[in-house]
Formats: structure tokens, sequence, C-alpha cells
């Protein structure tokens, strides 16, 4: 049995290599999900019957434009925008907009893919899209980001709307960019619509949008150590990354009395065997979002080492919050983990753990949280975003918080109801695949070929 579904499996990622030459990061993610949901979908044949799984891999539209803008010195420059509406059926698309180097058409399907299964999870009703720039905003100035975004909103305001698309942010947007982007939608359609999330809290931001992925991760986590009778007291916690998640990981870690004792950006890892404390990370914070500086600073302040070049992995640690970006844990690092004590990893991040890494995981039953499930809860806030604009109402920052814990609770409650196996092990990858596609696909079988 296990041979037939294996060769189904391997039919179906060849038809999808050959259909998206070239996209290994839209592959890879195909395929992680396809592994759960071939043996799912041959005992349910109603979904095979209506070919859904061939229908969510594709796209149902991707919206490639130019950029130009101008630098500060006067040149023109160019860049491509993208934005992947990948699908509608349970809502308006809805996703981030990543503005870094390395953004390609594969990345963003890839992204887009896992956030329409994500979204689903959230039970909100929220379509799955994503989209960016290949520009990077690292060493630019306030004026020629606000030019960038200016020129990137001017071509993606035709495309999207309350009710149609609705972005968010990402790796290199935060609060700025989407203002920025805002403003220029605001003048080009004349309305002021929720029509973006993450937005500040004076024009209808929801307070714990910043927090949601990293408090969200951390509430996935602890809701996972629940199940084998721990809690996060005393854990030593390793998180990777610096910038939209990492430090809000670090916070609620922190107050549910773990210890935090790395963070990383793109020059390499910090580590700190004294915990990174609030005021540490109060600190970290100002580097990052005031004086945009690099985390290798924060051992010249507070001491520790900093290893350049290297992630966090190596350091002995109970939890692993991976918060940076895609396949930041490979097979070695995965091993190394386990091998030093890891028994939980919750993904802060987009698929940053590679095949062979979560292989490693699932062997060694440890507690591990996939992206599309762990990391839910900055889309689920970006949905109560959505919500408090619909209703022109602003929630407190409990009445969020709460929201927000609750649904993933009940995230946690779908991976465990779909991925529980005969001996009591929650294989969460297959549990959050599965519950995430069968809303969806419910919805495309009523709604016909759409």
């Amino acid at each position: 049995m296990a041979n037939m579904y294996q060769a189904l499996v391997d039919e179906f990622m060849t038809k999808i290599k050959t259909r998206n030459p070239g996209e290994k990061e839209f592959h890879q993610a195909v395929h992680e999900v396809v592994e759960s949901l071939i043996p799912f979908i041959e005992e349910n044949p109603h979904y095979k019957h209506a070919k859904i799984l061939e229908r969510m891999s594709e796209p149902e539209r991707v919206i490639l434009f130019r950029v130009p803008w101008m630098d500060d010195k006067g040149e023109i420059q160019i860049n491509k925008g993208y934005r992947i509406e990948m699908n509608s059926s349970i809502g308006p698309y809805k996703g981030g907009l990543r503005f870094h180097p390395t953004v390609n058409l594969g990345i963003l399907k890839f992204l887009a893919f896992e956030q329409v299964l994500k979204n689903s999870l959230t039970t909100l009703p929220m379509g799955g899209g994503k989209g960016g720039s290949d520009f990077d905003p690292k060493g630019k100035s306030d004026n020629e980001v606000m030019r960038f975004c200016q020129s990137f909103m001017t071509e993606l305001c035709k495309h999207i709307g309350p009710n149609t698309d609705v972005p968010a942010g990402d790796i290199g947007v935060g609060g700025r960019e989407i203002g920025f982007m805002f403003g220029q939608y605001k003048r080009i359609r004349n309305e002021f619509t929720g029509v973006l999330t993450g937005k500040g809290l004076e024009w209808g931001g929801s307070l714990i949008r910043p927090e949601a992925t990293g408090y969200g991760a951390t509430y996935f986590a602890e809701e996972m150590l629940k199940t084998r009778k721990m809690d996060f007291n005393g854990k030593l916690v390793a998180i990777s990354g610096s910038g939209n998640v990492a430090p809000y990981a670090t916070e609620k870690v922190t107050q549910l009395g773990g210890k935090v004792i790395t963070l990383s950006d793109s020059e390499g890892s910090i580590y700190d065997p004294k915990g990174i404390d609030k005021e540490k990370l109060e600190w970290v914070l100002w580097l990052k979002n005031v004086k945009r500086g690099r985390i290798k600073e924060y051992v010249e302040k507070w001491g520790g080492e900093f290893w350049p070049g290297e992630r966090p992995w190596k350091v002995k640690c109970d939890v692993a919050l991976p918060c940076a970006t895609q396949n930041e844990i490979d097979e070695n690092d995965a091993r190394i983990l386990v091998k030093n004590g890891c028994f939980c990893v919750s993904e802060g991040a987009n698929m940053p753990s590679t095949p062979e890494a979560v292989e490693v995981f699932i062997n060694a039953k440890i507690l591990y949280g996939p992206g599309k499930a762990a990391n839910a809860g900055g889309v689920a806030t970006s949905g109560l975003e959505m919500t408090q604009n619909s209703m022109r109402l602003s929630w407190t920052r409990e009445q969020v918080d709460k929201e927000l814990h609750t649904i993933m609770i009940n995230i946690h409650k779908t991976c465990e109801k779909y991925g529980t196996e005969k001996d009591g092990f929650i294989n969460y990858v297959k549990g959050a695949n599965i519950g995430g596609f069968v809303k969806v696909a419910d919805a495309m079988i009523a709604q016909g070929l759409v």
C-alpha cells in the first residue's frame, strides 16, 4: 500500500515539476503536502474525481509587473513586482508582501500555496495569496523606500481590495512600508478601506498584529508541550531571526517562564547563556526597528557570543523556534538539535525546515509544529484586523490576544484530530495538511469548476 501511495506521489510531482520548471521551493512545498494528502484522497475518492489537489496547485491568477523608482542620486532603478492570487474559495486572497533580493516566482508560489492551507486552519474566511518584489529595503533611505512603495502600489492597487485581495507584511515589509503603500492606495482609489493589514493603530490597525506571529508560534508550542504534560517553565529556547517574528516569540516565551538564549540575522547568531530578558529585548527592538543595525552589536552591549555566518542550532536547548526564513534548518542541524536534547520545534517562519530535517524530527518522535499551523497567528490576527475594519471598531489588546490564543488552540485541536496516529504520536504535518485541505476542498466542490 505504501508503495502504491509513493508511486502516486511521484506521478503527481512529475506533473508539477513539468508545469512549473525550476521552482524548487514550490516543488518542495507541494511535495510535503501531497505526501500527507494522497492517502487521504485515495480514501475519499470524491476529492480525487474533482481533481481538487491539481486545482489547488495551480494559482487562480499570477500578476507580474515592473516597478520603476528613483533613488536619492536621481538614478532610475527597476525591480520586479509580483502578486500570486492562489485560492479564493473560502474568502478574499490573504497573504503577505515580501521585499527581499531572493524573491522570485517559485518562492512566492510556495508561500501562496502554504498560505491557502494556513488560512483555512485559522477557521477565518480568508483565501490564500502572496506577493512582493526583489527590492531590498536594507540600506535604503526612508525616501527611497517611500518612492519604491508608491510605484509598487500604483500597479498593485488595480488588483486588490477589501473584498478581493488583502495583502499584509512579510520579510522586508513592516509598518513603514505598509504605511507608504496604504497612503498611495488611498490617494489613487480615493477610499479609506481595510485593503492592507499591519496598519498603524491610528489608521485602522489592530493591537497585537506586530506580535501575532511570534506569540502564535509560542502558543502553538505551549499546546504541543501540554500533550506531554509539560510547559515553558525553565525551558531553554533557541530562536532564530530578529525581525518581524523572533522578538515577539522571545517576549512570549519569557512571559511563560522560558529562557531564550539565541537570536540571529543574515550575518550570524548571538548566544547569551544568561537569557534575553525584557530589557535586552527592548534594546534589540530598538536596534532592528530604529537604528536598523545588525544583531552582532548585541554582544558589544550585553556580552555573550557572536557566531558569524552560523545559525543558532548547535546550542543545547529544549525548544527551538525557527523564525527567520525558509530552509534554515537542514538535516545536519536537525540531528544536532535532537542530539542536544531538543524535543519541541515550532516554526515561526514559513517552511524553515528542509524535508530531510522534518524527517529527522518525525522519526525522532519529537513535537514538531510545521509553519502552516504554528505560525498562523500572524495571518489570523490580520483576519481579526479585517473584521475590525469592516465593523469600524478597534478591539482592546486583551480582546485581540484572547482571540489569537483561542485560534491557536483550535488549530492545534485540528492538527490533533487529523494527525494522531495509531501509537498515539501526533504527526502535526499530516494533521495540518489534511485539516487545512478539507475546508478548502469542500468549498471548491460546492462552487463547481472555479
